[in-house]
């Protein structure tokens, strides 16, 4: 869990990105047409940065329920860090108003560098049991079946890309039935992303390498049994060996930051746990890495 000095540094850049998107939305806004009358714009009670900071403070583990860690713990005794408290069924709704706000602030304050080694992967985010699909009324329409190395499941995927820090550099969030391949074809991942990208046997593409190739990527995966073995220097067989660190930060989502359970009532909700869980792990103190050190014969050694 988070100490209060650090529930302090996580507000204080919320509320300076808040207060700059704010700037630059009104920029970009319409004027409305003077009509003569006086409009009421008062301000939420709680402000932006409140309610992303206790968005991403609920996934820095320890907790499970919402609704539970919400009313026993913010509203009884952190009231001396959130003095302005709104009820649970209003703080629901003002969670709508921030998502747009969240997900800005971890696009463009909280991702990683690109370091030149980058490791992509997808994960499975469950909505619901296999047994209870049909009879599922949430996300009817929007999640979707997929499969995984683990089997069949219903709901969406989450893509991402890490360096060899464990650093989040990008992701995107598709349905179930969307194949691995695709964000990377449509280059939605692939932003300030450089060098070499390691991959399992789901990003093995002719098409796909070549694509990535042009624009300065190569990309790395295991080969299947009845295709024949390419050329890999040592350094590349030993980082692709070590692709198993973005499991590690997978699992660090859905164990320790709770991104993924089936209790959500509806796609806002969804997403505002989802970005909360992303953004209380970039605030991670301890993330999974490898210790990568280059040398002057350009080969790389790990410890």
């Amino acid at each position: 869990m988070f100490s209060e000095d650090k529930v302090t540094e996580i507000f204080c850049l919320a509320d300076e990105f808040c207060k700059f998107f704010d700037a630059q939305q009104e920029k970009s806004m319409l004027k409305a047409p003077q009509d003569g009358k006086r409009h009421r714009r008062k301000p939420n009670r709680m402000s932006d940065a409140e309610i992303i900071v206790i968005l991403i403070h609920f996934h820095s583990g320890g907790f499970r329920c919402f609704k539970h860690y919400y009313l026993h713990y913010i509203c009884k005794h952190c009231k001396h860090l959130f003095p302005r408290t709104v009820s649970y069924n209003r703080f629901v709704e003002l969670e709508k108003e921030v998502l747009l706000q969240l997900t800005a602030f971890i696009k463009q304050v909280l991702l990683g560098e690109c370091t030149g080694i980058s490791f992509v992967d997808s994960t499975p985010l469950r909505v619901c049991r296999n047994q209870r699909i049909l009879i599922h009324k949430t996300f009817d329409g929007l999640a979707s079946r997929g499969k995984c190395s683990m089997g069949w499941f219903f709901g969406f995927k989450l893509h991402l890309i890490i360096n060899d820090k464990g650093e989040i550099l990008n992701f995107v969030f598709t349905t179930g039935g969307v194949y691995d391949r695709e964000p990377l074809k449509e280059g939605i991942l692939l932003k300030n992303i450089k060098g070499k990208l390691f991959g399992d046997k789901g990003y093995i593409g002719k098409t796909l390498f070549e694509t990535l190739f042009i624009d300065g990527i190569q990309l790395f995966t295991k080969v299947k049994n009845n295709m024949k073995n390419s050329l890999m220097s040592i350094a590349d067989k030993i980082c692709l060996r070590k692709r198993a660190l973005i499991e590690t930060v997978n699992d660090e989502l859905k164990n320790i930051a709770q991104i993924e359970h089936s209790r959500h009532r509806s796609f806002n909700n969804f997403i505002a746990n989802a970005l909360g869980a992303i953004a209380a792990y970039c605030f991670f103190e301890k993330k999974p890495a490898i210790d990568v050190e280059f040398v002057n014969d350009g080969q790389l050694s790990f410890f």
